[in-house]
């Protein structure tokens, strides 16, 4: 019998769970997706359920592995990519979760973050996470389950309870409740994490007042998690690979080498630089995160995030009911006068990076009795164009050279419109990859490392294959013009805010 060398890829998205089943030259055999339902108990709160996200798992695997026509003993290995952040506690005894998941949206704990900013506690928590104090981090929202949930404090504090990111509570669930662990990658968002020691810190759980018991344990992002039990697919089928949605990301769009970028627009958007093995502390209020680990060393990135991309189309689709699809949008976009004044500032959760505006609202200006639904697609995807320059701004304030090219992928890249856009109003190359779905891409490449089916890192980048490349076309003057209106824009939202 064959060895196997294939291997199965769970992308659980904020929006979506998917799973791909991929050869060892990285092509996609076969494909499975879920939309995952949305809970929202409360303005600016957003919650999944555990079960939701677990059955929806099992569900995609299943699937794929039946369009593939194979079997699970075919598989060389799962590799997890996961929507980050978004935090979960549950029963070590039996695995019921405490409580619906907080997803990485959330608002809940702003007031909870306001207190550390009065406290001053922004400095440390920078110097040993890399990242800035806001309601996006798990830590928080972590402290809230723990002190709202009726005795949950009490049961944490016994070990009786468990804390994790998405990746952590599907890698419990699949192995039967054998393995409590997580990536580095992962464990870097918590805000839990000292990113240079590469460790949970001491300091850190006594400042958010999070017990060590509850604690995944912090393994590379390529090798053993543990072994998901027959029942799930039909067979044993080792875990070899977890990261990040975004690192995983960058994996798949092999941005390797210190200077490279990429940019992923889904739900949100995310902008990762790598820098190598030097931690950037950012001067711009970017965050410094671990890429991946590997064989026990860490490549790091400075990491500009976006809180609301598709989100928006989304928005014109299920909010204002203006959109069929959010597909709709290329053509509307495209027939919409690429000058009109209409500028959406998309802050329904806040506004991330370089702004991290907890209390900012999104906003619409420039509306005429004359603008329609092409201008307000136009304009929801500028908005995302628009926080991309944010974001390639901050990454030179800290000292980072202009990209050769932007390497993008996610929903939003099958939209050439606005790809073309994107680079017109950020003034740099775009370039989209063959294999679009590069989440999923990098999680099944870092099992395959583990596996033995790819011979390193350096192998990945000659694999990468471009389908195509979009040019500025906008003079600088053109561009900048633009570009003010925007930041006037911005800075409105979030005078009215009291940001």
């Amino acid at each position: 019998m064959a060895e196997p060398d294939l291997v199965l890829a769970l992308d659980q998205g904020t929006t979506s769970t998917r799973a791909i089943v991929f050869d060892r030259a990285g092509t996609a055999r076969a494909e499975a997706r879920r939309p995952l339902r949305q809970v929202y108990p409360r303005p600016g709160w957003v919650e999944h359920d555990p079960e939701d996200i677990w059955q929806d798992a099992v569900a995609v695997m299943r699937e794929a592995l039946a369009r593939a026509r194979i079997e699970a003993r075919a598989l060389a290995g799962i590799g997890i990519a996961n929507q980050r952040e978004t935090t979960l506690m549950w029963q070590r005894d039996g695995g019921r979760p405490l409580h619906n998941a907080i997803v990485w949206q959330d608002r809940r704990t702003a007031a909870a973050c306001d207190r550390l900013h009065a406290a001053g506690a922004g400095e440390r928590i920078a110097a040993l996470t890399g990242l800035v104090i806001d309601p996006y981090f798990s830590a928080t929202k972590a402290a809230w389950l723990l002190d709202t949930v009726a005795g949950a404090r009490a049961a944490a504090e016994r070990g009786a309870l468990l804390f994790g990111t998405v990746d952590s509570f599907l890698l419990w669930r699949l192995t039967g409740g054998k393995a409590h662990a997580t990536d580095a990658t992962n464990a870097a968002r918590t805000q839990l994490f000292d990113i240079h020691r590469r460790a949970w810190s001491d300091e850190l759980l006594a400042l958010f007042r999070v017990p060590r018991a509850v604690l995944p344990e912090v393994k590379d992002s390529a090798g053993m998690f543990g072994i998901a039990t027959a029942d799930v697919l039909g067979a044993e089928v080792p875990v070899l690979g977890i990261a990040g949605d975004q690192q995983a990301a960058m994996v798949g769009q092999a941005c390797l080498a210190p200077g490279m970028v990429k940019s992923t627009y889904g739900t949100g958007g995310f902008a990762l630089l790598n820098t190598g093995t030097w931690a950037v502390a950012s001067r711009a209020r970017l965050l410094t995160t671990i890429a991946y680990q590997i064989a026990g060393a860490a490549t790091y990135a400075l990491e500009g995030s976006i809180f609301v991309a598709g989100a928006a189309l989304q928005w014109l689709c299920d909010g204002l009911g203006v959109l069929g699809d959010v597909a709709d949008s290329e053509a509307l976009a495209a027939g919409a006068d690429a000058d009109g004044a209409v500028v959406m500032v998309p802050a329904f959760a806040g506004l991330g990076a370089p702004y991290w505006d907890a209390h900012a609202r999104g906003a619409l200006f420039g509306l005429t009795r004359d603008v329609g639904v092409a201008d307000l697609a136009r304009a929801a995807l500028d908005s995302v164009a628009f926080q991309t320059r944010d974001l390639i701004e901050a990454m030179a304030a800290d000292g980072a050279g202009p990209p050769t090219a932007l390497r993008v992928d996610g929903g939003m890249a099958a939209n050439a419109w606005f790809l073309q856009r994107l680079a017109d109003l950020i003034g740099v190359p775009v370039e989209r990859p063959v294999e679009t779905e590069t989440t999923a891409l990098g999680a099944a490449r870092l099992a395959g490392l583990a596996a033995g089916l790819i011979d390193g890192l350096d192998a990945l980048a000659g694999e990468w294959r471009r389908e195509c490349r979009f040019e500025p076309a906008l003079d600088d003057d053109h561009r900048d013009r633009l570009y003010r209106r925007w930041q006037d824009a911005v800075a409105r939202v979030r005078e009215s805010a009291g940001g």
